[in-house]
């Protein structure tokens, strides 16, 4: 599952690289980059006269070119792998998510019906991390009550591990969009005054290109923070949500062993 989202990553990474590319060979095409910021404003211009609505692929496209391909591709691959990791996340948390009440009735009715062995099976045959650790318990069934829960515990720290494996990196991307998009910032400040000092003037129309890249670098870098966030933030409140049934389910299974030894 890993690999197939990996895979999907990789190939919006080519996608978004050669758009770049292309858009690069238009802007190597003209004769000068001010030129084609003239025109373009033009064709936005024509749109706005005639009524027209300028396509949003368009638009973003234009923008992306505007706030420069190098900062822009970097914060393009945070939101890619980080919506990948997002992605597998929240997949596997879906399919880790248990009816934990037909579990344990299911259980309950094959230690009655053909003790541990059966238990042990329907364990095996029902997915997620509730029937992993009700199989570890099953596994020290003849150890006593004490020792099956400590294995519950044990597995359950294990299972919480398994499920927050990821997060760490979905966190790194978060912090990494808007770090871009900050040093974007400083470096269209940088040029700005590099202009004003090849130009020995301070009009709006020197400074106006070093700003423009400062500011879209860094809406882009927050943009993409935010949508990572959004889903930490879901990925987290799911983990949240199967952490609170496991111990509910696992305190109910050590109730039904304590009741299966008497």
């Amino acid at each position: 599952m890993k690999k197939f989202f990996m895979f999907l990553a990789v190939a919006g990474l080519l996608t978004f690289t050669a758009n770049i590319a292309s858009a690069q060979e238009e802007e190597d095409a003209a004769p000068a980059a001010t030129e084609q910021v003239e025109e373009t404003e033009e064709v936005v211009d024509l749109f706005a006269g005639s009524g027209e609505e300028v396509p949003l692929h368009q638009a973003l496209k234009t923008k992306f070119i505007e706030g420069g391909a190098g900062f822009m591709s970097l914060i393009i691959i945070c939101l890619i792998i980080g919506m990948a990791l997002a992605i597998e996340r929240i997949l596997y948390l879906a399919f880790s998510k248990t009816n934990t009440t037909k579990l344990l009735e299911a259980v309950e009715e094959a230690l009655a019906k053909g003790g541990i062995e059966e238990a042990k099976k329907v364990c095996r045959e029902t997915r997620g991390p509730v029937a992993s650790i009700f199989y570890q318990g099953l596994l020290r069934a003849d150890q006593g009550v004490d020792v099956i829960e400590k294995t519950i515990v044990s597995y359950g720290g294990v299972q919480m591990s398994l499920m927050e494996n990821g997060l760490s990196w979905i966190g790194l991307f978060i912090s990494i969009a808007p770090s871009l998009g900050f040093l974007g910032t400083v470096i269209g400040m940088i040029q700005a005054f590099d202009a004003i000092q090849a130009a020995g003037d301070i009009s709006p129309n020197v400074v106006a290109g070093g700003m423009k890249v400062a500011l879209i670098t860094t809406v882009g870098g927050l943009i993409v923070a935010m949508i990572l966030q959004i889903f930490y933030n879901y990925i987290i409140a799911k983990i949240d949500s199967l952490s609170i049934d496991m111990e509910d389910s696992s305190i109910r299974f050590v109730d039904l062993m304590v009741k299966n030894n008497k």
